[in-house]
């Protein structure tokens, strides 16, 4: 394993990297299955440009308007990203930690 440190805007980060053989892979890899949105499925997507601090959600939650989905962190404020739209969760694009851009996608609500 090798340790690196990776500079984003302004900011270090350390990170390890582990060499996977061909073998390896084929076991680790499970291919993600996404899910085109259809026609009643609406898409969530990040208000501004900012960092996942948290996901509050899980594929299969149904939410309800006004319920928070994820946090989200711009200009080191803390963001609630809630439900326009009752539902279930069909697909999440994110991850704590992920960086989004304005207008990204972040899950989908059947």
């Amino acid at each position: 394993m090798k340790v690196y440190k990776i500079k984003v805007n302004d900011k270090t980060y350390v990170v390890e990297v582990e060499s996977v053989s061909e073998s390896d892979k084929k076991i680790e890899s499970t291919p993600k299955q996404t899910l085109a949105p259809s026609a009643g499925d609406q898409v969530v997507k990040a208000p501004m440009a900012g960092n996942i601090l948290d996901v509050k959600v899980k594929v299969g939650d149904t939410v309800k308007v006004g319920d928070t989905l994820v946090i989200l962190e711009a200009m080191k404020l803390e963001n609630d990203v809630k439900s326009q739209v009752s539902g279930t969760v069909k697909e999440i694009k994110v991850s704590k930690g992920t960086t989004v851009k304005n207008g990204d996608p972040i899950l989908v609500v059947a």
